[in-house]
């Protein structure tokens, strides 16, 4: 487990997938590290057909915290909203 963190600013829901999966490519073959779990707020922009039928086939466990509870994403959430 590491507790390295990518930022990436979308303009449009519809980049997540695309992003998703350049993402992955970039983790598994800059860091050598296999993707297991991808955790998401439950929000519908990480919802999607293609985003959930990629992870099952790549065994990536997708869990989804409340919307709109950011106690639940804890570092992620700190670490986003820290001003410099």
């Amino acid at each position: 487990m590491t507790r390295k963190i990518w930022i990436y600013l979308l303009k449009e829901k519809v980049e997540v997938f695309s992003l998703f999966l350049k993402f992955c490519t970039l983790v598994t073959r800059q860091i050598d590290l296999k993707l297991r779990l991808l955790r998401t707020d439950g929000d519908d922009e990480h919802n999607s057909r293609e985003l959930n039928e990629f992870c099952a086939a790549k065994g990536i466990e997708d869990k989804m915290t409340t919307p709109f509870t950011p106690q639940h994403n804890g570092l992620t959430e700190r670490r986003t909203c820290k001003r410099y």
